[in-house]
């Protein structure tokens, strides 16, 4: 008899729609592969919902808060449901940016300097020196974030919004110019690195999801030396964090005529988007696995106490 996944998608983070596609796609790859399958569009009655279904495995889609900070996490190990991606201390500590950056840096992972202050103060003044980027610390899918020029006169005004949604936190880094490198982990195995090439400064929300919003150069075209570098970064950035089942972890590396040649770490994915133009699946694909056998993996991989 085939096993049962619930494949939780959906939620109420302004990732939901990301969440919906990236879900929709495990769940045709599990049927297609001989699973037993259950769409699950999540809301705060999930724990009703999953102890009535029962299911043999929870295939985690969802993206940001709730589903990616060790909440639904937390719910699943109540339930003694097995689930993907990581558990709830990884998932919790890797959404928090500024948490996440002093563990990296610990484990000897080259981190941008950061400070943490309200918003309405980094609307006052600069409280690092220009160029920076203004980012929530608690969220994905680059909601938020704000790039400041060096020649900026005056910090963020958007920040003094009375509809500013991410919180009244927000972390200040130095902005680090050059590439945009990402490296995906399955397992205990760091898979290739894409050099992800957008018209915009950053691999914004745009660049991430819409077709034809950024090109994906895999292999990315690095010096052998480099290259290995990030694959060993992103592995070591996933075993830091205790990350489990597949991660992401992006990366700058100026390696600009007049730069600086730092390569630096900025952030761990514990729930990289499965969707169409999504950069997991690619880099799997890559070395041999096709989306199906991705997502088989990661439902063979679930467990409790992750």
């Amino acid at each position: 008899m085939s096993k049962h996944v619930a494949v939780l998608m959906g939620g109420w983070s302004s990732e939901r729609p990301v969440s919906l596609s990236s879900g929709a796609a495990c769940a045709d790859a599990l049927e297609a592969e001989g699973f037993r399958v259950t769409r699950v569009d999540v809301d705060r009655n999930i724990a009703v919902v999953l102890s009535q279904l029962r299911p043999d495995i929870a295939f985690n889609a969802l993206h940001g808060p709730f589903g990616e900070d060790g909440c639904i996490q937390g719910v699943l190990e109540i339930l003694e449901i097995p689930y993907t991606h990581s558990g709830v201390l990884a998932s919790a500590l890797a959404m928090n940016k500024p948490k996440a950056k002093d563990v990296m840096k610990a484990a000897g992972i080259p981190v941008a300097e950061a400070v943490l202050t309200s918003r309405l103060e980094a609307a006052r003044r600069h409280v690092i020196e220009p160029p920076y980027v203004v980012k929530p610390p608690n969220e994905g899918s680059s909601f938020g974030v704000i790039i400041v020029n060096a020649d900026a006169t005056h910090p963020p005004q958007q920040l003094y919004a009375d509809d500013w949604p991410h919180g009244e936190t927000v972390m200040v880094e130095r902005y680090v110019a050059g590439r945009e490198l990402t490296c995906g982990v399955r397992g205990d195995e760091a898979l290739d690195v894409i050099d992800v090439v957008t018209e915009d400064r950053f691999y914004d929300y745009h660049a991430k999801y819409a077709a034809g919003g950024s090109k994906h150069v895999l292999p990315a075209r690095l010096l052998p030396d480099v290259y290995q570098n990030v694959r060993m970064l992103a592995l070591r950035a996933h075993q830091a964090l205790g990350c489990r089942g597949v991660s992401r972890a992006d990366f700058r590396y100026d390696d600009r005529p007049s730069g600086t040649g730092e390569l630096i770490c900025l952030e761990v994915n514990t729930q990289p988007g499965m969707t169409a133009t999504s950069l997991v699946p690619e880099m799997a694909a890559y070395a041999g696995m096709d989306f199906r056998g991705l997502v088989r993996w990661m439902v063979e991989d679930a467990s409790c106490r992750r």
